[in-house]
């Protein structure tokens, strides 16, 4: 059932009464974030597309048929008047629709243009079977949405406004609760909630979802600020300095060879290097930028890599990342090799020409279809689990520094690695052409870890 079976129910806004009560739930659920924004929600429309902008619209029209106003109820006054015109089906799913409740929930086993199992991450229970087309579609397993569950013909369906919840979303939500609800944190990943006390929570949901959308468009519209370790803008100079006539290639590496900041990498190449503690030019002074990014390479040893230098031809070719790091360097080889070598050529290059260079190279002329579908399905899920077998016994970061076979031999580990399990389905249904991911199945990592029971 969709907005266009709640034509009438919609058009019965316009009277007097029942448009204020409206103006003020809408107002609820969008009302700070517009006035954060300095926008209205016509504008809202413009930024964020008319479909995303009456997803929300939805959602405030969707809490307003649960409340009461002077002791009546928007629906029921409606369906008194004009039910006749709607029919018992519709007058039924209305009257659901006014007892559905927005919580968050998440998805599995999703059959597109079917159904999809979801399961309601605040009330708890079992997984339920919801019947749903449009929205299976476009779903990936596991991820989360804000939804109301409508029965209908003795089957549960989804009410028309859902929004789906990206994992910055779900953290902003559970701590936006515990703050409203005044629940401290605990182990649990949100609070749970009664039904009675999460009807009237729906505007946190909107809310939640609405700042961190506007959040994340205005991060995506300014690129990051890139540093390098020291706090110098991120700017790429490849030095060439040519060898003078009759210097060998031997000669020069014999030098480098000498020089203590210098470690051999490989054949004709060396790491510069600044040991931890050494004295750097400028440390971070723009750690206070939230957009600020620093990049760096460390060595095993602690050490930090400066730059890189090659002996290929008739060419010393030193690589940094930085005006400052180019200067020091070049005063370094010089002082060093003296005669041996010529005066450098230097090639720049900022960190934005780097990666539309890195994006636009490789393209050529190769066709996306030059592999047929099925066969690129088969290489896709072999490389995936090649992939992941090995993945198992390798240490993860996010499961604590210890491997997934480690990792599940606790209560706390195995839900850990749910997680994790969930977070890499959702990534891998993304890959390949549309189609091409499908018949890559988890199941066997879930059976082998032993915790099938946790996908649910």
């Amino acid at each position: 059932m969709n907005a266009d079976n709640l034509t009438g129910l919609i058009g019965y806004l316009k009277q007097d009464q029942w448009e204020s009560c409206f103006e003020e739930v809408l107002g609820e659920h969008l009302g700070p974030a517009l006035e954060a924004a300095d926008i209205s929600f016509e504008e809202l429309g413009d930024i964020l597309g008319q479909g995303a902008a009456m997803s929300l619209w939805g959602c405030a029209f969707e809490d307003f048929l649960g409340q009461n106003w002077d002791n009546e109820n928007f629906v029921e006054v409606y369906l008194k008047r004009r039910g006749w015109k709607e029919g018992p089906r519709k007058s039924a799913y209305m009257r659901g629709l006014k007892e559905a409740v927005m919580s968050l929930y998440e998805v599995s086993q999703i059959v597109p243009g079917q159904s999809m199992m979801v399961r309601d991450l605040l009330r708890g229970g079992d997984p339920v079977l919801v019947h749903e087309r449009s929205a299976t579609q476009s779903l990936k397993p596991w991820e989360r949405i804000a939804a109301r569950l409508v029965p209908e013909d003795g089957k549960m369906v989804l009410a028309g406004s859902l929004l789906a919840y990206s994992q910055q979303a779900c953290e902003d939500l559970a701590e936006n609760l515990r703050d409203v609800l005044k629940r401290k944190r605990g182990q649990a990943e949100f609070p749970k909630i009664k039904t009675d006390v999460l009807r009237d929570l729906a505007p946190v949901f909107t809310l939640t979802w609405l700042f961190r959308t506007m959040e994340n468009m205005v991060s995506a519209s300014e690129p990051p600020v890139l540093f390098n370790s020291d706090g110098e803008d991120l700017v790429f100079h490849d030095v060439c300095f040519p060898l003078s006539k009759g210097t060998t290639q031997k000669s020069i590496a014999e030098v480098l060879n000498t020089i203590p900041c210098l470690q051999h990498a490989g054949r004709m190449i060396w790491n510069w290097t600044r040991q931890a503690g050494d004295h750097a030019p400028e440390a971070h002074s723009k750690a206070g930028d939230s957009k600020a990014q620093f990049l760096s390479t460390t060595l095993d040893d602690g050490g930090l890599v400066l730059g890189n230098l090659e002996l290929k031809g008739r060419q010393l070719r030193l690589q940094v990342n930085s005006e400052t790091r180019s200067e020091q360097g070049t005063a370094l080889l010089r002082n060093a090799l003296g005669s041996l070598i010529g005066s450098p050529l230097t090639q720049i290059m900022t960190a934005e020409q780097a990666i539309e260079e890195q994006r636009t190279s490789g393209r050529g002329d190769v066709r996306e279809d030059e592999i047929p579908l099925e066969e690129e399905a088969e290489i896709l899920a072999a490389v995936l689990e090649q992939h992941y077998r090995r993945v198992l016994d390798e240490v993860v970061p996010g499961l604590g520094h210890v491997t997934p076979r480690q990792a599940v031999t606790t209560a706390a580990g195995k839900k850990k690695v749910a997680t994790w399990l969930k977070q890499i389905e959702g990534t891998t249904a993304g890959l390949g052409r549309e189609g091409a991911g499908a018949s890559f199945s988890f199941d066997w990592m879930w059976e082998e870890l032993g915790i099938k029971g946790l996908r649910k």
